[in-house]
């Protein structure tokens, strides 16, 4: 007896996360913005007068930085709008989008960074190392204003968290190049400028890997990190009256928002109603999934009779699906 399928929970998708409350962290990023720009136009003036490739790198860093909070300023802008004609989910994924490129960005700008401060350690230039220090020092207390102002948005957004890995990343290149800069001043050791590069790459990948590894989990969509489906499928399938589950997935429909279908067979006198209403509770207390699609029927008897533990017998029984997809799930010892 087949008839609930594709319920959403209840309370329809009141509940979700969508990463980014719109007004409030677009007048932060735009700050930051705003701050980034006016000083990156100073700093590519200064480094081209000092010689020094740990400032021009640092420029070509916060030109990354204010392209990234562009980027983030448009995703937004394109999130809110709602879905409509094939767009089913509307344009959430703008942010994820946002977020790859950001990621993208950092390693190309690491690579050319890196290959332009190995050249410099064979043959270091002359660097004024009094000019580097003060932009260096001025860049930090910048850097340490806009990361503040980005960290006052929602960073539970990947999209916002991009922008913010970019920010954070420019003030530890600021400290580097800051360092070096003492070196060559207290020092005339020239090479640190080439260094204090090579530091800032390392950092700028690690920045990068992380936010394309995220991104890229969420286009393939995989679970979300802090869901384990097959643990999840065991809950589930433990609950009153649940015989199976199967066609389980879970995934993000973007960061902060994750989503769940299942095909959920229930025993033959069981109240497909409850039980749907139990497993979106568990979902929503447990997981924080709120935006559920469960296809809830009765198991056959005669399924249930001839079935052996850990087999599936699908032959007269309509509410089974012919090719489930993943493991399946029921109340007793079964592979995952």
């Amino acid at each position: 007896m087949s008839g609930h399928g594709h319920e959403h929970g209840p309370g329809g998708h009141s509940g979700h996360s969508h990463g980014v409350s719109a007004d409030a962290d677009r007048r932060w990023l735009g700050l930051a913005l705003a701050l980034i720009t006016v000083f990156m136009a100073a700093e590519v003036v200064v480094g081209v007068l000092a010689s020094s490739l740990a400032l021009l790198s640092d420029a070509a860093h916060m030109l990354t930085d204010a392209a990234s909070i562009v980027l983030a300023l448009v995703a937004m802008r394109l999130a809110a709008r709602p879905a409509r004609g094939g767009f089913t989910y509307g344009l959430k994924r703008a942010e994820i989008l946002s977020a790859q490129a950001n990621g993208l960005t950092l390693l190309l700008l690491g690579a050319w960074l890196a290959y332009e401060a190995v050249r410099r350690l064979i043959a270091p230039p002359a660097v004024a190392g009094i000019a580097m220090l003060v932009t260096a020092l001025v860049g930090i207390a910048v850097n340490v204003a806009a990361t503040w102002c980005i960290s006052r948005a929602n960073r539970s957004s990947l999209n916002v968290e991009g922008a913010y890995q970019h920010i954070l990343n420019d003030l530890f290149a600021f400290v580097g190049t800051a360092i070096a800069a003492l070196v060559v001043v207290t020092t005339g050791f020239e090479r640190a400028d080439a260094i204090a590069t090579l530091v800032v790459v390392a950092l700028m990948v690690k920045a990068a890997y992380g936010l394309l590894r995220d991104s890229g989990r969420i286009f393939l969509e995989a679970a979300p990190v802090d869901v384990d489906p097959d643990a999840l499928g065991d809950r589930l399938v433990a609950r009153a009256d649940v015989v199976e589950v199967h066609d389980l997935h879970v995934w993000q429909i973007t960061s902060g928002q994750s989503a769940l279908s299942a095909h959920v067979l229930v025993e033959p006198g069981g109240d497909c109603h409850a039980v749907r209403r139990d497993l979106e509770d568990v979902l929503r207390s447990g997981y924080g999934i709120t935006h559920t699609t469960l296809q809830v029927d009765h198991a056959a008897e005669e399924v249930l009779q001839l079935a052996l533990p850990g087999e599936r017998e699908t032959a007269g029984d309509p509410g089974h699906c012919e090719a489930p997809h993943g493991p399946v799930h029921r109340d007793e010892p079964h592979h995952h």
